[in-house]
């Protein structure tokens, strides 16, 4: 069996380059009165692909090479509740031939901390054939600079 790995500790905004404020809704809200834990991850997929929009490097509905996620994981450290505005920040931690991964950290109301973090890998495809590829020269450019 596999030995637990040692808790991480909530990082810093100063550890991301470049920050997505997004807004959290009513629905996100589970019965316990935080942000339900998927939740985090649709702001983990937001945030990386509008970055990418924003940059035009990637147009969701015709580029012929895509990201898709092939693995995410999250660690909470505070609870999150609507209305809380957010701000996701994203550094890219390792970039191959094929694929990506990111470090994301979800902070709140100016928190140095994160509320929660995670990471986030994409692997570039063909959209038609689904086959991995390399990442295109202009989206690598825009992963470089997610740098720190």
């Amino acid at each position: 069996m596999k030995p637990i790995a040692e808790r991480p500790r909530p990082a810093e905004r100063t550890e991301f380059p470049r920050f997505v404020p997004l807004t959290t809704r009513w629905l996100d809200n589970d019965v316990y009165g935080h942000l339900n834990n998927v939740v985090y991850y649709a702001f983990f997929d937001t945030a990386v692909n509008q970055i990418l929009i924003q940059e035009k490097v990637l147009d969701p509905h015709q580029s012929a090479i895509i990201g898709l996620v092939v693995e995410t994981r999250c660690s909470y450290f505070r609870s999150l509740k609507f209305p809380d505005p957010i701000e996701v920040g994203v550094r890219t931690l390792s970039i191959g031939r094929s694929s990506v991964r990111y470090a994301i950290g979800i902070f709140s109301d100016q928190n140095r901390l994160a509320a929660a973090q995670g990471e986030f890998t994409h692997v570039y495809v063909d959209r038609a054939s689904q086959r991995p590829v390399p990442i295109p020269a202009d989206v690598r450019k825009v992963i470089e600079a997610l740098r720190t």
